[in-house]
């Protein structure tokens, strides 16, 4: 199994990890060299706060993207220390502080962590990534609701009945069974009503491999590169 973060849109992949064994699943990621590290948690970056400037993410005092992140920007799995560690959020220009706080990771986890709200209020999100091997013939898909203004939501194949519902911001889904090897056409909806509030179309799912489609941006702006943006990134696939 390999386990990473490319995107299928609007994702940039900025740095490899290595590989390592868990009692969970045996995955091969990414790496620049071939060497079994100690183990250590796995971590995915998501810059999910619409009007911020360009920054850069720093684990204690270790610097992990190469370049500036934008909005809609991320960075593909990297590995961490476990433990306590501290999050800085730097401005990329001034190195100014943009965010600092801690969070607790465990050794061979996976996780995604988001920056999320407006510039002026930021923070930021941590999901466990609880990967496992989709059945012969599917693959498995997540949801998460990183926008800090949008209603609660419900994800659904177009003309289909919801198959997430009720998500609110910072609301997330398990990892749900779909058919691979087809393409589907989804739908951010409004909870409850037929009211669309995002698209994602023309996605094709493969068979083995694990997706997060995540919602963000604002709902109420005007500023057509704000607005509520839904997009996908693959976790892991299996061979």
């Amino acid at each position: 199994m390999k386990v990473y973060g490319n995107p299928l849109n609007r994702w940039t992949a900025l740095l490899g990890i290595g590989c390592f064994i868990s009692l969970v699943f045996t995955s091969c990621l990414k790496s620049r060299n071939d060497y079994t590290p100690p183990p250590a948690a796995y971590v995915t970056f998501f810059q999910a706060s619409p009007d911020e400037q360009p920054l850069d993410l720093y684990f204690n005092n270790n610097k992990v993207n190469q370049v500036p992140l934008h909005y809609g920007d991320g960075i593909d799995y990297f590995q961490a220390y476990p433990g306590l560690r501290t999050v800085n959020l730097y401005n990329s220009g001034s190195m100014s502080v943009i965010y600092s706080d801690t969070i607790r990771l465990k050794p061979n986890i996976a996780y995604s962590l988001f920056m999320v709200n407006p510039a002026a209020n930021p923070g930021i999100f941590l999901v466990t990534d609880s990967i496992s091997r989709p059945a012969a013939g599917k693959a498995t898909l997540r949801f998460i609701n990183v926008s800090p203004d949008a209603p609660a939501v419900d994800l659904a194949v177009k003309d289909s009945a919801a198959f997430v519902t009720n998500k609110a911001f910072k609301g997330f889904s398990s990892f749900i069974p779909k058919t691979g090897g087809q393409t589907y056409n989804f739908e951010i909806r409004q909870h409850g009503t037929s009211t669309v509030l995002a698209t994602l179309s023309g996605v094709t799912l493969n068979s083995g491999l694990v997706y997060t489609i995540w919602l963000h941006g604002l709902a109420n702006t005007s500023i057509a590169g704000d607005k509520l943006t839904a997009d996908i990134v693959t976790n892991a696939y299996y061979y």
